[in-house]
């Protein structure tokens, strides 16, 4: 199952126990609205919530803008831009298992991945 779908589905139960959540509050009216939300509206709410900011996670300044999707591993495919500058962060990347530099733009704090070597 791809990632859009199983975003698509989670996102529609959670929908679904919003909406479950305000069915049943207004059918059983105030002695069962809170009981109705505790049960279906806040965890509905949750997960709608949950599914809306993982996207926006782990994603380039430049995706974000125009929406396009993510890179394969393996970082930059250039040396970043004179305004970035090595920072001691490293890490093995989990997808190509090559090993990382971080960049910095110390002005916006945009972050580039660049391999090592």
């Amino acid at each position: 199952m791809g990632v859009t779908v199983a975003r698509g589905v989670i996102g529609g139960f959670g929908l679904v126990l919003v909406l479950a959540g305000i069915g049943l509050t207004a059918v059983g009216g105030p002695g069962a609205g809170l009981a109705a939300a505790l049960t279906f509206f806040l965890p509905g709410l949750v997960i709608l919530a949950a599914v809306i900011l993982e996207r926006t996670r782990y994603r380039s300044l430049h995706a974000e803008r125009t929406g396009a999707l993510h890179g394969p591993g393996g970082g930059e495919p250039t040396a970043p831009e004179p305004r970035f500058q090595p920072t001691g962060e490293r890490f093995l990347d989990p997808t190509t298992h090559v090993a990382m530099r971080v960049w910095l733009d110390p002005a916006t704090g945009e972050r580039r991945y660049v391999p090592e070597g």
